[in-house]
Parts: structure tokens; sequence; C-alpha cells
């Protein structure tokens, strides 16, 4: 379980540049609880990520991830416990090496990587068959030279190779074409459930939101505006969203990236 209580973070305090990122944020998702977010740029989505998990410290408030208060952890610590992607694809793997040694780093087996064994490898074909792109006949490959698409899914398969406690994605669909970011939400889906993780995903798909997980978190000017799941989320529609986002914020999304979804 995650709690988030009472975060703020403004960067370059008492200056003309001085940006309110995070106020006063307070949020508990369960355990097994997937959640969609949206938001305009700027609105603290990411920034909300970088806090959970530790690239900087908050200003205040308490950050708590199965009952271990994490607020002040090092990110590399945090990183045995918190699994992200980004939208970038190139980002999250080593492109000049390989997918087995990129995959046998993940799994945290130890050693070398030469050390890479015949039990190692036919794990990691079991593993990337189950993505059903033919990457685990391409062991030897340089991750460099696959898709975007196969990147992001390999991303994701090598965040949740030892189930992290926190999955967070990124808009790790955002940089791909509309039908490989379709397969890679299945694959995000089916890996999810399979694995009953706990994970927050941001989204520029105003659908996305209301389709993906179980839950969605409406952001804007560093707060949470909105929050709905259950039956009330599942009657709702993109202009319903809109309206809320109205409603909450006392002014109309003007956000072409997102209105054109």
């Amino acid at each position: 379980m995650l709690e988030i209580i009472g975060v703020s973070k403004t960067f370059n305090p008492n200056t003309v540049f001085e940006k309110k990122a995070l106020v006063d944020i307070n949020l508990k998702v369960e355990n097994g609880e997937f959640i969609s977010i949206i938001g305009a740029n700027g609105a603290g989505k990411s920034t909300l990520f970088n806090a959970i998990s530790g690239s900087f410290l908050t200003d205040k408030g308490k950050i708590v991830l199965d009952g271990e208060d994490i607020t002040f952890l090092p990110d590399h610590k945090r990183a045995r416990m918190i699994g992200r992607l980004f939208q970038d694809p190139m980002r999250g793997t080593a492109p000049g090496m390989s997918i087995e040694e990129n995959l046998f780093l993940a799994s945290g087996r130890g050693g070398w990587l030469g050390g890479i064994n015949k039990k190692d490898r036919e794990l990691f074909k079991e593993k990337l068959s189950s993505l059903s792109m033919g990457l685990e006949d391409r062991l030897s490959q340089p991750v460099g030279l696959l898709s975007g698409g196969q990147r992001q899914a390999l991303t994701l398969l090598m965040a949740t190779f030892n189930p992290p406690s926190l999955l967070l994605l990124d808009e790790h669909t955002a940089a791909l074409d509309p039908a490989t970011a379709e397969r890679v939400l299945s694959l995000t889906d089916r890996i999810v459930k399979e694995n009953n993780l706990t994970c927050l995903m941001i989204t520029h798909n105003m659908q996305s939101a209301l389709v993906q997980g179980d839950r969605t978190l409406m952001m804007d000017k560093g707060r949470i505006i909105y929050d709905v799941k259950g039956d009330e989320r599942k009657g709702l529609t993109v202009s319903d969203l809109l309206e809320k986002f109205k409603e909450n914020s006392g002014k109309a999304l003007d956000n072409d990236r997102m209105l054109m979804i």
C-alpha cells in the first residue's frame, strides 16, 4: 500500500521562477489497485512520480510504502521497491547490451554477465514468449536495434521481472503509434493483473484514463482535483471528465494533445 500524506514541493522558492509543483497531496493507494492519472502539461503528474521515486526531497509531508516511511530514503534504495517506465522507449534499458544481458541485470540474479547459463536463458525465453513479439528467439540481439514498441514491452518485463511493491508508468505508450500503444497497454493490463501489482499510470489519453485500471485521478496545478472509482467511474465519458475538470478547477481544459484523443 502507498500512502502520500500532505506532500508539497516548490521549485525555485522566493524567486521570479517559483513554481508550486505539488500542493498538499494526500493519496492512499491500496495493494493491487491500478490508478490512471490525467492532467494537462504542468499539472504535477510526473513531479508526483519523481517525489515517490526519490528524485528530490519534498518540502513537507510523508511517503509510506508497504508500511515503511521512504520519505528520506535515497532513490537507489527506493528502486528496489519501485519499478518505473518512461515515455521515451530509449530509457530503462542498456541499448548496447543484448536482450538477455538486460534481462539478467533486471533479474538481480547476481554474478557477471558472462555467467548467464542455460537455465537463465530458458527462463528469459519463457518470459519473452509471453510478449508475443518473437523476442525469445533474439536473445543475443542488442536492445538498441529493437523497435519502440518492442523496447517498451521489454522494459515493462524488466521492471516487473521481480514484482515491485509499486509500478509507475509515466506515459509509457505516448511515443508509440496507436496500434503499438494499444498492444503495450494490453500487455500492461495482463502483467499488472497476473502479478497483482499496485500501479499508477500517467496518460494523456482521456479515454484510457477511464478504461485502464480501476480508479481515475485528475490533477491541476499540483493538486488532485478529482478522484473517482467504482460504479461512478464506469458510467463516465470523456465529456464528463471535461466537465469535471471545469467544475473543479474553475476553467475549461485547454490542452490540444488531450482534447484530440
